[in-house]
């Protein structure tokens, strides 16, 4: 019974959640424009290129899966500007509520400091938000015929349509403090669906909160070669709010020019819902990180503590500037 219970209690959070909220991921700093878009181009290099993907629920009813790509970059010309593109795509429920959002962004770099070791970065995000259901994979209770289930019965249901194509706006920006190599502060808040979208399927209007994000993060070097990552999130859309906090610790196997590893491990804390296992590797200009959820909130009877995976991907190009040679011709008698 506890377990059919929370199955139960499972689908009605999930639907209201699935018209109201917006996807959240556990790798929170690894899915940097989706976290706010002052962070289009903030990285060192020429351009960076990040995929990420999140499965849940396997346990407990049809998975939620999630998964994100996105390019960033610095224009050529103007350092300063940075610009990034994301598209993410969300399958969620019994009626496969698709999401599937695109997402153009851009920065400004401003430099408080003549050293740089203050900076900020506004930023902006547009975006197309689309969403649909298959209304015919639901059962209605207007379908039972008093014995059994009958699906040739009509549902009553007097909904809209099944599908929803919206613009979004957001906006954001981010705070950089570099006191030392290795040591560093990152903050940054960014709201989200200012416009608020109309996202019901239904006759009745159903606008979609605003999201509201506040996020710190930094690294603080410990010895030559073992960092400490701490990292710490807090979101809010309508009535729901999420709060992260938890650290890595990075250990460098290899920095030497053209040479570069590193290892990641870590345990993050997701208020009244789970806590989080990751592991990660720097490998040159590549960087992958694993992620687990360990469920205990009160779903714990159908979930069996099991939450979901996550997977982060991430590649930065270097364009290479070949060094300029000066050539002289010597004189035949020297």
């Amino acid at each position: 019974m506890k377990r059919i219970a929370g199955i139960l209690s499972f689908f009605i959070v999930g639907i209201y959640q699935s018209t109201a909220q917006d996807v959240h991921w556990s790798q929170f700093n690894a899915i940097p424009i989706f976290q706010n878009p002052g962070n289009a181009g903030h990285f060192n290099g020429d351009y960076r290129f990040v995929g990420n993907y999140r499965d849940q629920w396997r346990s407990v009813t049809v998975p939620f899966s999630t998964f994100a790509l996105s390019a960033d970059m610095k224009l050529p010309k103007q350092q300063a500007i940075g610009t990034g593109i994301q598209f993410f795509h969300d399958l969620s429920g019994d009626g496969k509520l698709r999401t599937v959002e695109v997402h153009a962004n851009a920065s400004y770099l401003i430099k408080l400091t003549e050293d740089s070791s203050h900076t900020i970065r506004p930023g902006i995000h547009l975006g197309m938000n689309h969403r649909q259901v298959n209304w015919d994979a639901f059962y209605f209770d207007n379908q039972f015929n008093g014995s059994q289930y009958d699906p040739t019965l009509p549902s009553n249901e007097n909904y809209q349509s099944d599908r929803k194509t919206n613009l979004t706006v957001g906006l954001g920006a981010i705070y950089e403090y570099q006191f030392q190599p290795r040591k560093k502060v990152i903050a940054g808040i960014g709201f989200y669906n200012l416009n608020r979208p109309n996202q019901g399927f239904y006759t009745q209007k159903i606008q979609r909160d605003i999201r509201t994000n506040f996020f710190i993060n930094g690294i603080y070097k410990l010895d030559i070669d073992w960092d400490l990552v701490p990292g710490l999130s807090f979101s809010v859309q309508g009535k729901y709010r999420e709060f992260m906090v938890g650290s890595s610790v990075k250990y460098t196997l290899v920095n030497r020019v053209g040479n570069y590893r590193a290892l990641y491990a870590g345990l993050h804390y997701r208020n009244r819902d789970a806590a989080i296992l990751s592991v990660g590797m720097d490998y040159q200009s590549w960087f992958v990180g694993f992620s687990y959820d360990l469920n205990f909130s009160k779903l714990v009877p159908a979930s069996r503590t099991v939450g979901g995976f996550e997977l982060a991907v991430r590649y930065i190009l270097f364009h290479f500037k070949p060094s300029k040679s000066i050539h002289r011709v010597c004189p035949d008698y020297i």
